[in-house]
C-alpha cells in the first residue's frame, strides 16, 4: 500500500514472504534512479564540497543527481555534470551501478567516469545547492577516504571502480 508519493520518491508498506518462508511487514522507499559522475583531470579528480542539510555539514562528493522522467542514465550524467560542476564530458565511461541501502530502498545509482572535460557555458547551480568545485590530486584521495574527509558512499565506490585508470 502506498503511504507517500513525492516528486522524487514514493514509499509503500508491503507484506513479504522471504525466501526462508518468514513473513514480514516491510516499508520500502522507491526513489527515482540517479547517477554519480567522477570527473577525471590530468592530475586527479573534480569533487564537490557540498553542504548537505540532512547531515548538517559539508561533504566531499562526486557530482550526482536524479534522473528525470524518460531520461537514460547517460543523459542524466551529462546534464548533472554540467549543472553541478560546470563541465561537459567528451567521454562518459559507464562503471556499473550500486544499490545505496538495500535494507529499505531499491535506490540504484549508475556510476560514470567523465573524461575530456571542458568548461560548459550552460553552468547554472540550483538556488538550493551550496557547492564548491574542488580539484583533488589523485594521490590524495586514498588518504581522504581513510581519514573520513571523503565519507560519501557513492564517491568512495566511484573512486574504487575507477582506481588505476589514467
Amino acid at each position: 500500500m502506498e503511504i507517500f508519493r513525492g516528486r522524487k520518491l514514493w514509499i509503500e508498506t508491503k507484506k513479504l514472504t522471504l525466501p526462508n518462508g518468514v513473513e514480514k511487514d516491510a516499508v520500502i522507499v522507491h526513489p527515482r534512479g540517479a547517477v554519480a559522475i567522477l570527473p577525471v583531470t590530468e592530475t586527479g579528480y573534480l569533487l564537490l564540497r557540498q553542504y548537505r542539510y540532512a547531515v548538517g555539514q559539508y561533504i566531499y562528493e562526486a557530482p550526482a543527481g536524479t534522473m528525470e522522467d524518460g531520461e537514460e542514465p547517460i543523459e542524466t550524467a551529462r546534464r548533472e555534470l554540467i549543472e553541478e560542476a560546470g563541465m561537459a564530458a567528451g567521454t562518459l565511461v559507464p562503471r556499473g551501478f550500486i544499490y545505496t541501502t538495500p535494507g529499505f530502498t531499491d535506490e540504484k545509482i549508475w556510476l560514470f567516469e567523465a573524461r575530456g572535460l571542458t568548461p560548459s557555458q550552460e553552468f547554472e547551480k540550483d538556488a538550493d545547492e551550496v557547492i564548491e568545485v574542488k580539484s583533488v590530486p589523485r594521490d590524495e584521495t586514498d588518504a581522504m577516504v581513510r581519514d573520513g574527509t571523503i565519507c560519501d558512499a557513492k564517491t568512495i565506490c566511484l573512486l574504487h571502480r575507477c582506481q588505476g585508470e589514467k
